[in-house]
């Protein structure tokens, strides 16, 4: 018989939200067409942290602009020379000769480099939407993506129906005029119906025809702006097809950990586990995901989002072990993480029967029966995993061999 789930954890929904997000993000990041639509928005900047400027209030330099991304400037000078054009589009500048020198009196800058290169906010803005190794830059495309959904759900006033208003009140104020100029003679002769028809084709042709006529001019310009909306929205769609078929692991080192736990808890569902629970917020101390296995063993998941260049050490394995074993009572213990796991994580995790998912197997695991580039969706299942990660029905010399080869440094 299945155990009854845990009481105070509810079962959490799949999270199209924060794989949109992402999905938003990345065509952020590669379309030039999406960012120049929101290069306007450089106040979302003081939202994330004070931007240092020049005492023109301006302004700032490669080193400010350094500083309030946590880069070096090695890697914003690498940015500006691989995109100058759209980033001088957007208000950077290279100073040198007598305005270089104001500038540095100006600034206080004592150096006798031959040229500086300022940003404005904009740029600023434009550095943040190309900037992908930063936690301040994509911390400002969250809040930009966050305001541009703001913004584009708020009510649109009815354009329509305060048209017809007018026109109605330009009607009756030109019968009124009409009436005033008349004498009760000429009321009696005249035809109230031919006076209106009259007044109605007047108040059309000066009124509704120009707007029509605006309508028509601005519906050309905005099919074409659509027109070249979908050859960029075909062109994102071609790179993220791309990157998926490459096994590009991308998107996955982009996730901040709360998206990668629902990513993990996606590929739980994918396959097969019920009562998938994201639980959330317990650091190294707590599972990250709760679900059962179809066959009704309990599984644990702890989710490790960290750069490639970091490992899990046995302290980790450990760990995660003794809580998944003793305050979990898990039957199934999994350890995802980003990055790859020592030689003694690993000969520990095969000791205690634990589930070890590092880097490689990730990627194998998440691209596995897979593919999102023609339907746009989480694919559905169509038969049973080869290598079942959840399932752990791989005899366990197997599992030596996978992790042996690849899983360690």
């Amino acid at each position: 018989m299945r155990p009854d789930p845990v009481p105070q954890l509810e079962q959490a929904p799949p999270g199209p939200e924060e794989t949109d997000h992402m999905l938003n993000e990345i065509a952020l990041i590669e379309s030039r067409a999406l960012r120049a639509s929101v290069a306007e928005r450089d106040d979302v900047l003081d939202k994330v942290k004070q931007l240092a400027l020049s005492p023109d209030g301006l302004h700032a330099t490669t080193k400010d602009v350094a500083a309030y991304f946590e880069v070096g400037e090695t890697v914003i000078r690498a940015l500006v020379h691989d995109h100058r054009n759209e980033l001088t589009s957007n208000g950077y500048r290279t100073l040198s000769g007598d305005e270089l020198s104001c500038f540095k009196q100006l600034c206080g800058i004592t150096s006798r480099s031959r040229s500086i290169g300022v940003f404005s906010r904009r740029a600023v803005l434009n550095t943040a939407m190309l900037l992908r190794d930063s936690i301040v830059a994509r911390q400002v495309r969250i809040y930009l993506l966050n305001a541009e959904a703001k913004h584009h759900a708020a009510p649109v006033d009815n354009l329509f129906h305060r048209l017809t208003e007018w026109v109605d009140e330009r009607i009756a104020e030109a019968v009124a005029r009409q009436m005033a100029t008349r004498t009760e003679t000429d009321m009696a002769r005249a035809d109230m119906t031919r006076i209106a028809e009259e007044t109605v084709r007047t108040t059309i042709d000066r009124t509704i025809v120009p707007v029509l006529n605006i309508a028509v001019r601005n519906d050309g310009e905005q099919r074409a702006r659509i027109e070249a909306l979908d050859d960029e929205v075909t062109r994102l769609k071609r790179i993220l097809c791309e990157r998926e078929a490459a096994g590009s692991m991308n998107a996955l080192d982009a996730m901040n950990p709360h998206q990668f736990e629902q990513h993990i808890a996606w590929l739980c569902r994918r396959d097969g586990c019920d009562q998938v629970t994201v639980t959330g917020g317990h650091g190294d101390t707590g599972a990250d995901i709760l679900a059962y296995a179809p066959d009704g063993r309990r599984l644990v998941v702890q989710c490790k989002a960290r750069t490639p260049a970091a490992t899990i050490t046995s302290g980790d394995v450990q760990q995660f072990i003794g809580m998944a074993k003793l305050d979990y009572k898990a039957d199934i213990a999994l350890l995802v993480a980003t990055c790859p796991f020592t030689r003694d994580a690993l000969l520990l995790a095969a000791r205690h029967d634990m589930t070890a998912v590092h880097r490689g197997l990730l990627e194998a695991w998440t691209t596995e029966q897979s593919s999102t580039c023609s339907t746009g969706s989480p694919p559905a299942r169509t038969g049973p995993k080869p290598q079942s990660t959840l399932a752990a029905s791989e005899p366990r010399r197997r599992y030596r061999q996978q992790t042996s080869v690849t899983g360690f440094t």
